[in-house]
């Protein structure tokens, strides 16, 4: 029997999944081009340019998490491949996923590569929480956190969060092969991290990557903000989508389509501005952040599964 030609099925799989997702949204998309068409352009083209510049702040931060040189146009190719496949797949299994093969492709063993991948999953949501701390102390009227998170809600969420830790300890109690595969990868993960901070380059990658990333894309919402005229403060739209990703982070949806949307529009809204403008900045900003690389997102990843780079 004629093997299965997994190779080429993973060409085409991405470029099949964007149709799908752009078939589904696509009432999301043609409203989201009508608002693009009445955006002061200047702006806008700040926003696409601060979006291009997320890739790179993602690539120094993968570097920075690992000792070794890794090639920096494979490495910046795979950040804009990864970008689309986390669009198609639950929130950061796609990245993750394509970050782990191209690690492995580079003669990273797998230990060493998911210690990496770990590391930079942490200062990205270490880099994202000081940002929005930074900026809730500077501007400490910026949210209207009642509107935000309504009184009744606050129990059920703090239950829960109280119940992870529990349930996890519980858990691990019960499975002691677990619990000694996850003592031997912590191993490996602090001896990772002790490496990179060894040397400031690697350090300097890693954390300012992990600071600038989520300052881009704030700047990004920004810059649409202003192009569509919403009358919030900058600073104060920034700490609305700081606020908003930070909350969708557990949300398993591909992407965050769909939940990063209604937290945005949420957020803008608590942070005082008008809903219908609001609505349609966030449109026009996952329009441009997420929609329009989709596409060459999906080539590129196809076109790094087709030459072995992934």
């Amino acid at each position: 029997m004629r093997r299965v030609p997994v190779r080429r099925i993973l060409c085409v799989l991405p470029l099949l999944l964007v149709t799908v997702v752009a078939v589904r949204h696509r009432s999301v998309l043609a409203e989201g081009f009508g608002h693009l068409a009445t955006a002061r352009w200047p702006w806008l083209l700040a926003a696409v340019g601060a979006t291009c510049l997320t890739w790179v702040a993602a690539a120094c931060t993968r570097q920075g998490a690992v000792v070794e040189r890794l090639p920096r146009r494979r490495l910046l190719a795979t950040q804009f491949a990864a970008g689309a496949a986390n669009h198609l797949l639950p929130t950061g299994l796609g990245a993750s996923a394509v970050n782990l093969r191209f690690m492995a492709v580079c003669g990273l063993p797998l230990s060493r590569a998911s210690a990496a991948l770990a590391l930079y999953l942490l200062a990205e949501s270490v880099g994202r929480l000081a940002l929005l701390g930074a900026l809730l102390i500077a501007f400490p009227d910026a949210l209207r956190l009642g509107t935000l998170l309504p009184e009744a809600a606050v129990g059920p969420v703090l239950v829960a969060a109280g119940a992870v830790p529990v349930v996890a300890a519980g858990v691990l109690a019960l499975l002691p092969r677990l619990r000694a595969s996850l003592v031997s990868f912590l191993r490996t993960a602090l001896g990772e991290a002790r490496s990179v901070h060894t040397r400031p380059a690697r350090t300097l990658a890693l954390w300012g990557g992990a600071l600038a990333f989520p300052a881009l894309q704030a700047a990004a919402l920004v810059l649409v903000g202003l192009a569509l005229g919403l009358p919030v403060p900058p600073a104060h739209m920034a700490v609305a989508y700081l606020a908003a990703t930070v909350a969708v982070a557990l949300v398993p949806s591909p992407g965050g389509i769909g939940s990063v949307e209604a937290a945005l529009v949420v957020a803008l809204v608590a942070a005082g501005g008008p809903a219908a403008v609001a609505t349609a900045v966030v449109l026009a900003f996952r329009l441009i952040t997420v929609w329009l690389p989709l596409l060459p997102g999906a080539l590129t990843l196809a076109a790094l599964v087709r030459m072995r780079v992934i």
